[in-house]
């Protein structure tokens, strides 16, 4: 994946005749960070990825991705990239998302009794929404908070922080979405 991430920088950074600096500026991104993910030399965390993905308005998917997908394609979830990883063993694995110019992203999340997932805001108008598939989830939005059951959905918007967790004592499996305005 680093190395799709390289490359894959360097090139969208050279479409937009982007210097580092530009893209630093853009992203929040400090340019010795940029400069060791363009190198394949990083370790990017998923805050840093959506920061880029956000300054280059493109999905999550397009900024990992190695190879252009096929218009109709499938994506098997265990083979998913985990691109977060919680401390008892849970983690995050974007699916797939659609092409641009409003792409949409396909998560499956599992998180381990007492995981929390703290997100920054992400680009103006971003919306996320998730099923919880076993177990519960807690999700915490610009200054709001609910309980998701197994078999229950919520939305909220994903332009502000906001968390979601596992207080329960079971696993929680979700199923999330995200919309990523073009």
């Amino acid at each position: 994946m680093s190395r799709a991430v390289a490359a894959n920088l360097r090139a969208l950074r050279a479409r937009r005749a982007w210097s580092l600096d530009a893209l630093a500026h853009r992203s929040g991104v400090s340019k010795g960070v940029l400069v060791a993910l363009e190198a394949d030399r990083g370790n990017p965390s998923l805050n840093t990825l959506c920061r880029l993905a956000d300054a280059f308005s493109v999905s999550l998917t397009q900024l990992v991705d190695a190879d252009r997908p096929p218009v109709l394609r499938g994506a098997p979830v265990a083979e998913a990239s985990a691109l977060w990883h919680g401390p008892s063993g849970g983690y995050g694995r974007l699916v797939l998302s659609t092409d641009p110019p409003n792409p949409v992203e396909l998560w499956w999340w599992r998180l381990e009794p007492g995981e929390a997932r703290h997100s920054e805001a992400h680009a103006a108008g971003t919306r996320e929404a998730v099923m919880v598939i076993a177990g519960e989830a807690v999700i915490e939005a610009d200054g709001q908070r609910t309980t998701v059951p197994k078999g229950h959905a919520a939305t909220w918007p994903g332009d502000r922080p906001h968390v979601y967790r596992n207080d329960g004592a079971a696993p929680a499996d979700l199923v999330m979405i995200v919309t990523v305005p073009g």
